[in-house]
């Protein structure tokens, strides 16, 4: 595809808008996650924890959210016009997009499940409380945050190479780049 056809080919504003919320809160969500992690235990005199872990949690399910939106969005605009194509590179950024969007699902499903079963209540922006699926289980809550850990690390594997992506698509000066910074 030539620099020009690219550059023709514009995003929805509301796509690369979205896209940039959740770019800055996936490695917001990367960042809180290693400084909650490394505070001490709450105590009876100690519940500092509780405002950062659920503000974690609030943008986790918000990036979800987006998520499903960029993913329902990229389908309607988009249908099978990538996967069809002959060209190499759109299949591998149609297969990129999606192990993302899967990563990301997975990374907050699991996130929230772990704190469903952790006994810590979920409540989405401070207004709408988020159901527990049962009472406390510690097995459950391993299970789930261990599912959240290596589903976070995949994804961080996934955005490296997505971003090495652009800036391979940036030193090409290909026009691509360009897509993702107009508004």
């Amino acid at each position: 595809m030539s620099r020009e056809s690219v550059e023709q080919e514009r995003l929805p504003k509301i796509t690369v808008m979205l896209h940039w919320v959740l770019a800055s809160s996936v490695f917001f969500l990367f960042a809180s996650s290693w400084w909650m992690l490394s505070l001490p235990l709450p105590s009876a005199e100690f519940t500092y924890r509780v405002l950062p872990f659920q503000l974690h949690k609030n943008i986790g399910m918000t990036v979800l959210l987006i998520t499903v939106t960029m993913a329902a969005i990229r389908i309607a605009d988009n249908g099978n016009r990538h996967l069809n194509n002959p060209d190499r590179r759109q299949k591998l950024a149609v297969l990129d997009h999606l192990i993302m969007y899967l990563l990301i699902a997975a990374c907050c499903l699991s996130g929230y499940l772990s704190s469903s079963y952790s006994g810590w209540e979920t409540s989405f922006w401070w207004v709408l409380n988020l159901p527990a699926w049962a009472e406390e289980n510690d097995d459950l809550n391993i299970l789930f945050s261990g599912l959240h850990l290596w589903s976070c690390w995949a994804l961080l594997a996934v955005l490296t190479l997505h971003i090495g992506a652009a800036i391979y698509h940036g030193i090409a000066d290909d026009g691509l780049i360009n897509k993702m910074f107009r508004l």
